[in-house]
């Protein structure tokens, strides 16, 4: 029998995917072949190099979070290296979904009008959250601990490629002005890895 084994997740889980399979299925443009887009992949990228643009930053989170996790999946018994890789994990979940939350998503929003996609983000941001904070409370050496981890592992990547794949090119072509958004991004980063530190 598995002690310790929060039953209330599965249902929650089972609902996230149904609600992703359902919204992979939405009809795409007549005459726009599967993978395809309508839209122009001009760069909206800073050419001065002071800082990186909206989604420069945002896919340097994405690959460091899925090296970590990757990381993570090919450690086996060693429990102070694995406790290390979680705590930077999570605290890189947390501050990525805030300022996702705070100021990426509300003018991706604005810019793009595809309230779907965002609202979809929105939902895969709780569920990581929510299991970000049962890992916090549990022991590397718990049952269930390495599942708890690979679980959101798997989630952040699904969302990771929507974001890259769908939403980022929305953005290019809505000409929302990626450089502004990304010192936003940038400042705000910072200030919360010193706070979640303290």
């Amino acid at each position: 029998m598995l002690s310790g084994f929060n039953l209330q997740l599965s249902p929650r889980i089972v609902w996230i995917e149904d609600y992703i399979w359902r919204k992979k299925r939405r009809q795409r443009p007549a005459g726009l072949p599967k993978g395809n887009s309508s839209r122009p992949q001009s760069s909206n990228r800073n050419t001065q190099g002071a800082s990186p643009s909206a989604l420069e930053l945002l896919k340097q989170d994405h690959r460091e979070v899925e090296e970590w996790f990757d990381e993570y999946n090919e450690l086996k018994e060693d429990d102070d290296r694995k406790r290390a890789l979680v705590e930077k994990i999570c605290l890189a979940l947390k501050v990525h979904a805030q300022i996702e939350e705070e100021i990426f998503y509300p003018q991706a929003r604005e810019a793009t009008k595809d309230n779907d996609l965002i609202d979809e983000a929105a939902v895969e941001h709780a569920t990581v959250k929510h299991l970000i904070g049962e890992i916090e409370g549990m022991e590397v050496d718990e049952e269930l601990y390495d599942a708890k981890i690979r679980v959101p592992g798997e989630m952040v990547k699904h969302h990771i490629k929507e974001e890259e794949k769908e939403l980022f090119p929305e953005l290019v072509s809505a000409k929302m002005v990626l450089d502004a958004v990304g010192k936003e991004l940038a400042k705000r980063k910072e200030e919360l890895m010193a706070e979640m530190q303290a």
